[in-house]
């Protein structure tokens, strides 16, 4: 989830056309370049740093992520969300205003952002050293110096209060939560990153700080840094931004997600005119060996937009939902598989029942080989798209370095697609989709 993004706006009036111009010349090109490999080394303080030179633009993006998500809130709910929020509220005496300014009139963009396994902060900046010198001095005193003052906790707190009852004004993200309670149970992963009511309003400064210190340290830190840099800049950049900081310990494991014994289905009214409907369970950390299987079947099923299965079935033919997917989300340990549809609420039963039907005739019967060829086409046609500019190769490569994936994942991620086989797709569904034991949450209708 991200909390809070500065953007590029104010003094950047020759500064962002450059920006913009750069990268659209990147955008235009084509071929599009090939990534280079991954290097990767440590701080003297223990921090894990991952680089790739892309010296085609003059940008530089980095980012810094922590095991500091809400599965950590250890009993304090929304105490990471609001200790990420406040990094750049004020840091070093600066208000949020002024680190604000200056990063504008530098034409650079300054962001935090919090989920359930990390928290983290971003810097992108033009890699001129005029530029990109006093971005780094703003953003390592966000980094290395928040204030987390009273006034500033107040005003955020309030902000994200109101977030959370306008959330439960609408029935989507009241099934996204309620859906997460059902299939996560006891786990922390089942609580709202954002916080409850409650917890937030019991939070004060000294337990910012104190969640700070003991998580925003060197050894429990993700370096990554794309852009026009060699080795020696990005690892001096990297040793300055993270000096700041004691070496700390890496955080625990998130502990394992226990599997559901059974299903379960709530109903929760609404008064809208449709329901919400979320169908699921724990399935898919990451790194887990069947996770190309999983995928190349969740693309078929439910996952491929206007040509899967379930769209086909729940939408095209029957006519019986607005919107229907699945999707799963890998995280540290088991994340979401998640089935959704949107329908009228006297069509919530129907729609219900071919959602169902339709996952186990794919358990049952698997893909077609046409469906199969179709959906590896579609995947490794899209996949250079993912990766073609500075800031999405960042994402990935935090992804990999953050959960420990293997350095050529980006590299073989086609190859690995295009060898799954149906049976394999068949075998990972029979052994990991059971729908006996998948929670559904149910919100709209009548009372």
């Amino acid at each position: 989830m991200e909390i809070n993004r500065t953007g590029l706006q104010m003094a950047g009036r020759r500064i962002i056309p450059l920006l913009g111009l750069v990268a659209g010349c990147l955008l235009w090109a084509a071929p599009v370049l090939a990534m280079q490999p991954i290097q990767h080394w440590q701080t003297g303080n223990g921090a894990r740093v991952y680089f790739v030179p892309a010296p085609e633009l003059p940008i530089v993006d980095v980012g810094i992520t922590f095991a500091a998500g809400s599965s950590r809130d250890d009993g304090q709910p929304g105490v990471a969300v609001l200790t990420s929020t406040l990094l750049d509220k004020g840091a070093a005496g600066l208000s949020a205003d002024e680190i604000a300014i200056r990063a504008e009139a530098l034409g650079a963009q300054l962001g935090t952002g919090s989920a359930r396994d990390m928290a983290w902060l971003t810097l992108r900046s033009l890699s001129d050293a005029a530029y990109l010198q006093p971005a780094l001095e703003i953003f390592r005193a966000v980094l290395t110096k928040p204030d987390f003052k009273e006034k500033d906790l107040e005003r955020e707190r309030e902000r994200l209060l109101v977030a959370l009852r306008r959330g439960d004004q609408s029935p989507s993200t009241i099934a996204g939560y309620r859906f997460f309670y059902a299939a996560f149970g006891e786990h922390p992963y089942a609580a709202r990153p954002e916080g409850t009511e409650e917890g937030l309003k019991k939070l004060q400064p000294k337990d910012l700080r104190a969640y700070y210190d003991r998580y925003y340290v060197a050894k429990n830190a993700v370096v990554t840094i794309v852009g026009a840099l060699d080795r020696k800049a990005a690892a001096a950049l990297a040793a300055e931004l993270l000096s700041g900081l004691p070496a700390g310990e890496r955080a625990a494991p998130v502990l394992p997600v226990p599997l559901l014994g059974e299903a379960t289905e709530k109903r929760i009214f609404h008064p809208s005119t449709q329901t919400h409907v979320r169908m699921g369970a724990p399935l898919v950390r990451r790194g887990d060996p069947d996770f190309f299987p999983l995928y190349v079947g969740n693309h078929i099923l439910g996952g491929g937009g206007l040509v899967s299965r379930l769209f086909q079935e729940v939408r095209e033919d029957r006519g019986l939902s607005y919107g229907v997917s699945s999707d799963f989300s890998p995280m540290e340990q088991a994340g979401p598989y998640i089935l959704s549809l949107q329908t009228k609420n006297t069509q919530v039963d129907e729609a219900l029942a071919v959602l169902r039907q339709t996952l186990q005739t794919f358990i049952d019967e698997g893909p077609t080989q046409d469906e199969l060829v179709a959906a590896k086409k579609n995947i490794t046609g899209g996949f250079p798209l993912r990766i073609e500019s500075n800031s999405s190769i960042r994402e990935y490569v935090n992804m990999i370095a953050f959960y420990d994936l293997p350095m050529d994942y980006l590299e073989t991620f086609n190859d690995k697609v295009m060898a799954v086989t149906r049976e394999q797709i068949m075998d990972a569904y029979k052994r990991r989709v059971i729908p006996v034991r998948m929670a559904t949450v149910i919100v709209g209708g009548e009372p």
